[in-house]
């Protein structure tokens, strides 16, 4: 969820060397390769997964079991498009733009419906949602400098808020009930720390990048003054 989306990691959409899928499995990097369907899949499973949540006023243990279902499928696609665009290059522009749209539109109906239902604090749900939306502006903002690559923590991160909502998504209690608030608790701290890691990195790279513009306007500046002393000494 966080990093750059996995189907936008460059190619022809012809299998890796080595892949295990055969040719057949993979179509080329149009919009209807295994990738992007599986992209598709999920943002379907956002409106099942709302519909499903609040059915019956959002605290039938069935409904939410079968909520659950729908926000774990979803959970799911979104490693299997993801191993399936790294390894076989599928690349296409709407699998740029709908990979991140899914991958946060899953986790926003989850926590907001989680929320709306009184399950869940508006302050988390608020916290990680700003946090998601942020850093998705901030790494439009330092594009053209480079990608900020998704970390160890970032991919922690995804997976302690996937957890979490999918247990609070349950219908539990007891144990299990005080176990999802401590794995929350758990997300909400990788979410704050992966995020301020991440301003600190896109402020570096901001900082690289418009050093490398000054040095090689410097050096174009230094070229064309040179050509141009050149020309006056003949």
């Amino acid at each position: 969820m966080t990093g750059v989306p996995a189907s936008a990691a460059g190619g022809t959409g012809r299998p890796a060397p080595g892949g295990k899928l055969g040719a057949a499995a993979v179509n080329q990097a149009s919009l209807w390769n295994i990738a992007n369907i599986l992209t598709m899949v999920r943002l379907l499973l956002v409106p099942a997964f709302v519909i499903l949540m609040l059915q019956d006023g959002g605290y039938d243990p069935a409904w939410r079991a079968w909520a659950w279902a729908a926000f774990a499928v979803a959970m799911i696609t979104d490693i299997f498009d993801g191993h399936l665009a790294r390894t076989y290059n599928l690349v296409t522009d709407f699998g740029k733009i709908a990979d991140p749209i899914a991958d946060k539109a899953i986790m926003a109906a989850g926590l907001i419906c989680l929320s709306a239902l009184g399950d869940l604090p508006w302050w988390v749900t608020g916290v990680i949602l700003f946090r998601e939306l942020g850093i998705t502006l901030m790494r439009f903002w330092v594009i053209r400098h480079g990608v900020i690559p998704a970390s160890r923590g970032g991919k922690m991160k995804t997976l302690a808020q996937g957890t979490a909502v999918g247990m609070y998504v349950l219908a539990l209690t007891g144990a299990l009930a005080t176990l999802r608030w401590w794995v929350m608790a758990v997300a909400v701290v990788l979410t704050v720390v992966t995020g301020l890691d991440y301003v600190r990195q896109a402020v570096v790279l901001r900082r690289k990048g418009l050093a490398a513009e000054r040095a090689e306007r410097a050096a174009a500046e230094a070229q064309t003054a040179g050509r141009d002393g050149a020309e006056r000494s003949r």
